[in-house]
C-alpha cells in the first residue's frame, strides 16, 4: 500500500514510518503537494547477487576455455594505434 505523507509528517513520525514500512506499507513524501520521495523497504539481501553473479562467472569461465597463443598485450596495443 503506497500512502501520501507530508515532509513536515514524515519528519515528526519517522519512527511510526519505519515500523508501517516493516509492516509492509509504501510511503511518497510530498512537499506542498508534490511527490519528492518513496520511503520503501530496503532490498533484502544484495550479497546474494553478488555470489550468484560470481557463480555465472565461473561457470561461464569452465566451460569456455580460454583461446592459447594470443598476446593479449599486443592486441591491446594494437587498438591504440
Amino acid at each position: 500500500m503506497n500512502i501520501e505523507v507530508g515532509s513536515y509528517e514524515a519528519k515528526t513520525k519517522l519512527p511510526e514510518l519505519l515500523r508501517g514500512i516493516q509492516a509492509g506499507n509504501r510511503y511518497t513524501i510530498t512537499l506542498r503537494g508534490a511527490a519528492v520521495a518513496d520511503l520503501v523497504p530496503a532490498e533484502a539481501d544484495k550479497h546474494s547477487d553478488a555470489v550468484a553473479a560470481v557463480d555465472e562467472m565461473l561457470s561461464f569461465m569452465r566451460v569456455h576455455k580460454s583461446v592459447g597463443g594470443i598476446d593479449l598485450k599486443a592486441l591491446i596495443n594494437e587498438g591504440r594505434a
